[in-house]
C-alpha cells in the first residue's frame, strides 16, 4: 500500500524515541509497566495487559516502547479525542495488537519526536522502533491491510506476542457526551481549523468562566495555531534577534512545543526582568497561556510562577 513504507527498510531508517519519552517531568516517578518488561517475549507468548486500548502521555510512553518488543503497536496521534473507529478494528485482531492513543495538543514532546504535521495519524511501534503508517482518515478496509502488514513486519521481527486482558477489560465506558462548544472545538481541531476551535473555547469561557478545560484547551489550540506555518529555521533566526519581541515568543512557543519548558519559561522570564510596563503585559498574557499548556501542577510552572510572582512585586 502506498500509504507504507516496506517494514524493513523503514525500521533501520525509524527515529529512536527512548531519549525523549523516558525523561519525565522533574519530580514525576516514572510510570509503571503495562504488565509488560523490556524483554523480548517468546513466539507467540501472552502478555497480562488491563486492556487492547491505553493512553499515552509524555511521562508514561516509555512503557509502551518496552512493550512493543512483545507485541505491535497501533499508535493513534489525534488531537482533541481518539480517531474513530482504530479501537473497535484492533480489538478483531483478538490481542495481536494494542491500540496507544496520544492526544498531541497536551503530549508537545511526542508530537515533536513523532513530527506531527497534521492529525490524524497513524504510527506502528515494533521492538521500540516507530513505522509511519499515514496521516488522515482511511477506509476500514486499507486500514485493516496496513495493520496486516505491520503484523507481517512484527513478525520478520520476531514480535509476535498476544495481549491478554481481563473479560471486561474492555467494555465500553459510558461517558458523559462533551459540552457542545468543546465538541464543536476538538471537531476543528481534527481538521486543522484552528480559529474556529479558539472561538469555541472563548465562547465557552464567557459562559462559564470558571471552564479550566476550556481555558486550557485555549492555550494549547493557540500554541498550535501561531506555531501554524512557521519553520523551526524561520523561528530560530528570527530569534536570533533579542530586541524583538515577538520573535522572542516564537522561540518561546517552539521551545514549549518541543519539550523544552524550562527554556520556554527562562527566555520569557529573563526578557520580563528588563521589559517596560507594555512589554510585561504582553510577556506576563504568554507566560500564564504556556504555564496552562505545560500544566500547572508541573514542577517547572510552579517554578516560573513563583519566579514571576517575585519579579512583579
Amino acid at each position: 500500500m502506498s500509504g507504507m513504507q516496506p517494514a524493513a527498510e523503514h525500521l533501520r531508517g525509524a527515529i529512536d524515541l527512548s531519549s525523549l519519552v523516558n525523561r519525565n517531568a522533574p519530580g514525576t516517578p516514572a510510570a509503571p509497566t503495562a504488565g509488560a518488561t523490556a524483554a523480548p517475549a517468546a513466539p507467540g507468548a501472552s502478555v497480562d495487559l488491563p486492556g487492547l486500548v491505553l493512553e499515552g502521555t509524555d511521562a508514561t510512553f516509555s512503557q509502551f516502547l518496552d512493550l512493543s518488543a512483545r507485541v505491535p503497536i497501533l499508535v493513534d496521534l489525534y488531537a482533541g479525542s481518539p480517531t474513530p473507529g482504530f479501537d473497535t478494528i484492533v480489538k478483531t485482531y483478538g490481542g495481536r495488537l494494542v491500540l496507544v492513543t496520544v492526544d498531541v495538543t497536551t503530549n508537545v514532546q511526542l508530537r515533536q519526536a513523532f513530527q506531527v504535521q497534521s492529525v490524524p495519524a497513524a504510527v506502528a511501534l515494533i521492538g521500540g522502533r516507530p513505522l509511519q503508517l499515514f496521516a488522515g482518515a482511511l477506509p476500514e478496509d486499507q486500514v485493516r491491510q496496513v495493520l496486516d502488514q505491520v503484523l507481517q513486519a512484527a513478525g520478520q521481527s520476531g514480535v509476535t506476542g498476544t495481549a491478554s486482558v481481563p473479560d471486561t477489560a474492555d467494555a465500553e465506558p459510558v461517558e458523559p457526551p462533551l459540552p457542545p462548544l468543546h465538541a464543536e472545538a476538538y471537531d476543528a481541531i481534527e481538521q486543522g481549523d484552528y480559529p474556529r476551535a479558539i472561538s469555541a473555547y472563548k465562547t465557552a469561557i464567557a459562559q462559564n468562566p470558571t471552564d479550566k478545560m476550556a481555558v486550557a484547551g485555549l492555550a494549547q489550540v493557540s500554541l498550535l495555531h501561531r506555531l501554524q506555518g512557521k519553520t523551526i529555521e524561520q523561528i530560530r533566526s528570527a530569534g536570533a534577534d533579542s530586541s524583538d519581541l515577538d520573535a522572542q515568543l516564537d522561540v518561546a512557543d517552539l521551545d514549549l512545543s518541543g519539550g523544552h519548558v524550562e527554556d520556554a519559561f527562562d527566555r520569557l522570564l529573563t526578557r520580563f526582568e528588563t521589559s517596560d510596563a507594555d512589554d510585561r503585559n504582553v510577556i506576563r498574557t504568554r507566560l500564564l497561556e504556556l504555564f496552562e499548556v505545560a500544566g500547572l501542577d508541573d514542577p517547572r510552572v510552579v517554578r516560573a510562577r513563583a519566579r514571576l510572582t517575585n519579579l512583579l512585586f
